[in-house]
């Protein structure tokens, strides 16, 4: 009996730390879903851009496959920057200055440096993947045009945005994991996607083309040469960022060059097109979510680099979960109720819904573990989390959130 009360009081006391936990939790829960909704109606901006071009992007191959790869380096880029500012907060190491050995200047000149170089680098990405699989594409310089123009544009806006959301939550006293990686990732999609259709316009003037693809390579080669040269931290977020940004928009490239092969399902269902954006952006933000919050217990000592997770990062992993049955069924109703919109085909309510459920569920279990195994691996390494879990997070969803809808797509008889 004795052993048996033990027992009871034991799981009693591990019941109160979880409702505490819970409890502790909740702001940063409600921040969480108004984050997630309110990127996801973001996402559909880009979902719409995106099914609005179907026809410049059947006339221009290989436009697709450059798409996930500039959206993703733009969100990866922007979100490790919001992780980083997010653990600099929970630091205590967080100042709204633009002083050179600022947190927020150092990360903007990082930014800035890896837009650059990003920018050429996953152009020719695009043209190998094309030439590889034996796809038609449009030539090389006019994919640096459209890249370095474009994600330019994008980019700018991006980080605008990630630095308000910064002060913002600094001076109010948000939890800035909860919040960055969403609406940033949103932010991205949302301004890049329509950014790289504006550049196509450059390339239909020959000189013009030229010159922007010769200046883009220039200054993206200056601004990789000047960072060497930099204040220690930059060269440190450069360091560790630059292997990330030269691995991850590999994945980036096989989710569009996966999604060039298949481009007449899409746009036999355009709502499928019009979902994409907000679907694989989603799948990463949650997975940033996690990375991010893991990311800061891990700096902070309050989660040990673990093989088997603690407590502390199965209630996060519920928390994600959670945040992930609303938002994936939020994505497939919003694209069947917007469908009319823009007189988009469908398959019907149910299996658009559908669809976008078992997608979702096919990639949450993808995102749970990479989110914590990536966090817990670079942390041994004493590599910082924040430049690698959020790159990696949404690359690697972003590959997998296109093969889990075309998965989606098939089980329900789309394809």
């Amino acid at each position: 009996m004795a052993t048996r009360g033990h027992a009871l009081r034991r799981i009693r006391r591990r019941t109160r730390r979880v409702l505490s936990y819970w409890r502790a939790e909740s702001g940063t829960l409600r921040q969480g879903a108004v984050a997630l909704s309110l990127s996801t109606l973001a996402g559909f901006v880009a979902g719409f851009a995106l099914a609005s071009i179907a026809g410049t992007l059947e006339d221009l191959p290989g436009l697709i496959i450059l798409i996930p790869a500039a959206v993703g380096v733009r969100g990866a880029i922007s979100g490790a920057m919001g992780a980083r500012l997010g653990t600099s907060t929970h630091a205590g190491t967080f100042e709204v200055t633009w002083d050179r050995t600022g947190v927020l200047a150092q990360n903007v000149r990082a930014g800035t440096v890896l837009t650059l170089g990003s920018s050429v680098y996953v152009a020719g990405l695009a043209k190998v993947s094309a030439i590889a699989f034996g796809l038609d594409s449009i030539s090389l310089v006019d994919l640096i045009t459209i890249s370095v123009a474009g994600s330019s544009l994008g980019s700018g806006i991006t980080m605008i945005v990630t630095v308000w959301m910064a002060v913002t939550s600094y001076r109010r006293g948000y939890d800035l994991d909860a919040v960055a990686t969403p609406m940033v990732t949103a932010v991205g999609d949302m301004v890049t996607i329509p950014a790289l259709f504006a550049a196509t316009f450059i390339t239909r003037i020959d000189r013009l083309n030229a010159a922007v693809a010769l200046v883009g390579v220039v200054v993206a080669i200056a601004a990789v040469a000047r960072s060497f040269v930099d204040v220690p931290a930059v060269r440190r977020m450069l360091l560790e960022m630059v292997p990330v940004i030269m691995l991850t928009p590999v994945l980036d490239i096989l989710a569009g060059t996966l999604l060039q092969s298949q481009l007449d399902h899409f746009v036999a269902y355009p709502v499928f097109l019009m979902l994409l954006p907000p679907f694989v952006s989603q799948a990463g933000a949650l997975g940033g979510i996690l990375s991010s919050r893991l990311s800061s217990k891990l700096r902070l000592g309050v989660l040990t680099p673990t093989g088997v997770p603690e407590q502390p990062a199965l209630i996060d992993a519920a928390v994600v979960s959670t945040l992930a049955a609303g938002v994936f069924a939020l994505i497939g109703f919003v694209a069947y109720a917007l469908s009319p919109l823009r007189h988009l085909a469908t398959p019907g309510a149910g299996t658009t819904i559908a669809v976008a459920l078992t997608a979702g569920l096919l990639t949450l279990p993808l995102t749970l573990v990479i989110g914590y195994y990536l966090a817990v691996v670079t942390f041994r390494f004493g590599l910082d989390p924040d430049n690698h879990g959020v790159p990696v997070v949404t690359s690697t969803m972003d590959l997998a959130g296109v093969v889990c809808l075309l998965l989606a797509m098939t089980l329900w008889g789309v394809t």
